[in-house]
């Protein structure tokens, strides 16, 4: 299991501060967290700083295709971003720990908020292919928590709560942008599996069963993490298939991505008029 000190987050922190100051930047914001096919809202962004994964002390390298894997810092709607163009994936063979380093580094800079944004299968049949899902609460069925091992104490206490991982307020506003821009916007409890397949007829049914509106493969650890260091959050589904197990139909990689490029207009917009407000 792959770990990190908090002398070793630090150093990541570090390494991005210089070059922050270098470029006479003040630190960011906002971060924001962008999935499977959502990479195009970095193009709203007045870049100031573009910085590949690759180059960051510790950090690992997105092996999925359609993760750009660069940290980009910029400006949107008169706020400080600094946004993860590609996240990584526990199925992609990385520790928990990797998967978050990016959040705990973004505590260290002083990011206020965290925005984060996926692709996922839905399981409500209300919830329709190509429309989006604000989540309310999560199901965490991933084989490993990112606060297993040593707490880092500078960032939190070993037992974090969890009632409210989702912030409240950030939800109501998004919800209200939504309803104004005549989005449609569900509200549901999303359920994080390994991956990387995607599940079975019996394994939706389950899903649906214990409470879940939308599965996906990604964001809990890093809200977990986030919560652990006191980072409010929230997070937006981009629902790119339907998962109905009575009429289930075969999807493709290509499938996904197209319906989460063609959902992503709206999940800019909102992203765009929730900075103004917050």
């Amino acid at each position: 299991m792959i770990t990190f000190s908090f002398e070793q987050i630090k150093e990541s922190a570090v390494f991005l501060q210089q070059i922050f100051k270098q470029k006479e930047l003040k630190s960011p914001e906002i971060g924001i967290i962008l999935g499977t096919g959502l990479g195009n809202l970095v193009n709203q962004i007045t870049i100031l700083a573009e910085i590949p994964y690759n180059e960051i002390p510790h950090f690992p390298v997105s092996t999925v295709e359609t993760h750009a894997g660069k940290l980009i810092y910029g400006t949107l709607s008169g706020k400080t971003v600094l946004a993860m163009q590609g996240r990584f994936h526990y199925y992609e063979g990385y520790s928990m720990a990797q998967i978050t380093l990016p959040v705990r580094v973004m505590k260290l800079l002083g990011i206020q908020k965290l925005l984060i944004s996926n692709a996922s299968g839905a399981l409500n049949p209300t919830m329709r292919k190509g429309e989006l899902m604000l989540l309310s609460d999560h199901i965490d069925l991933m084989p490993e928590n990112p606060l297993r091992g040593t707490n880092l104490a500078e960032f939190g206490d070993r037992f974090p709560d969890m009632s409210a991982p989702y912030n409240a307020e950030i939800n109501d506003k998004i919800i209200n942008i939504a309803l104004g821009n005549g989005f449609p916007m569900h509200v549901g409890v999303y359920a994080a599996l390994q991956g990387p397949n995607l599940e079975t007829r019996a394994e939706y049914r389950y899903l649906q069963r214990i409470g879940a509106d939308a599965v996906g493969m990604s964001t809990v650890p890093e809200v977990i993490v986030a919560n652990h260091c006191q980072l409010p959050c929230v997070a937006i589904s981009v629902l790119t298939d339907e998962c109905n197990p009575d009429n289930l139909q075969a999807t493709t990689l290509e499938d996904i991505i197209k319906a989460a490029n063609d959902a992503e207009k709206m999940l800019t917009h909102i992203f765009i008029e929730l900075l103004k407000e917050i």
